[in-house]
């Protein structure tokens, strides 16, 4: 990241977006403080401000860098499955391959990140439970698409279904992070798809 005279420090905006990624993945939005993102970036304060405009502003740059790149996965299946059963069952497999692999800090960013903030930071992590709460209508669309065509029973309740799966989600994620191996979050994903 080598700087220009007269210009200030340049660096290189994807490789600055991953470095920030991997910091905030690893101690959530509060943990990750302005010394330790700019430490990791080689930047200076000043120009993580003027690249970003705060640390939340980067941090939601992040994010959005994550779902384009690590958390894609969620979105590609959302977009090309149709049958919430089917949805589930790629979405809890390859989570489970996305989640304890082992280049990454583990879990979900979208997931961890939020689990220390404090309350006056309350509207990052609300923020961020808006992001999961998408997620969780397109899962219960989805289970309905099941219902209306028969694929489920027509006493099955899609919203259930779909916090079902978003808590499995969640727990995979938080597993993950404690250590859990692909293997057994495999096996976790099959035991919920057993039980929807």
């Amino acid at each position: 990241m080598a700087g220009v005279s007269g210009q200030g420090r340049r660096f290189d905006m994807t490789t600055a977006l991953n470095t920030a990624m991997e910091v905030f993945w690893q101690w959530g939005y509060e943990g990750a403080s302005l010394a330790i993102l700019t430490a990791a970036m080689e930047i200076r304060p000043p120009s993580l401000y003027a690249a970003f405009g705060s640390k939340e502003s980067l941090f939601f740059t992040v994010v959005d860098h994550y779902n384009a790149t690590h958390g894609s996965f969620l979105a590609e299946a959302m977009a090309e499955e149709t049958s919430g059963t089917r949805l589930a069952r790629r979405v809890l497999h390859e989570a489970a391959a996305h989640y304890a692999s082992s280049g990454h800090p583990g879990g979900c960013l979208v997931i961890s990140a939020a689990v220390t903030v404090t309350p006056g930071n309350r509207h990052v992590a609300d923020r961020l439970a808006g992001m999961r709460n998408e997620n969780l209508a397109a899962f219960e669309q989805a289970f309905q698409r099941d219902v209306d065509s028969g694929e489920l029973p027509p006493h099955a309740d899609p919203h259930r279904l779909a916090r079902f799966v978003a808590a499995t989600l969640q727990g995979m994620s938080q597993q993950a992070r404690d250590g859990a191996r692909v293997e057994e979050l495999q096996a976790v994903a099959a035991t919920a798809l057993t039980a929807i």
